[in-house]
């Protein structure tokens, strides 16, 4: 009898196991690998919507204007001297074109409320 009581809790010790080392990856998928694709899915998406004229900043550090786009590559124009530099579309970092572009739509929009919510 004894036997048959610690093989039926060992069994049940092992399915518990089994249960909680699924939940652990499950939270570590929601916590650290979705968000990371998040973040990779919005930064090529930057990268694709990158037009001539826009100003970026790579991730070295280098602000300039974008002047030609080819397809995996991007010519910045950098400075008052106008030195031109090649980089590779996934050395951009940000938009700062876009940002300003996104920042000044939400100022418009935050005044539009206010000034109806003045009206009323």
């Amino acid at each position: 009898m004894l036997f048959l009581t610690a093989a039926s809790s060992g069994s049940a010790g092992s399915m518990t196991s089994l249960i909680m080392l699924a939940l652990m990856f499950v939270l570590l998928y929601f916590i650290m690998i979705r968000p990371e694709r998040k973040k990779k899915k919005e930064a090529d998406q930057m990268r694709d919507a990158l037009k001539v004229g826009d100003e970026i900043t790579t991730i070295g550090g280098i602000v300039g204007e974008v002047c030609h786009i080819k397809d995996d590559n991007i010519v910045i124009e950098v400075g008052a001297d106008r030195v031109r530099m090649e980089f590779k579309k996934w050395a951009i970092a940000s938009n700062e074109s876009a940002a300003a572009a996104a920042r000044k739509a939400a100022e418009d929009r935050r005044n539009e409320r206010a000034k109806a919510k003045k009206e009323k």
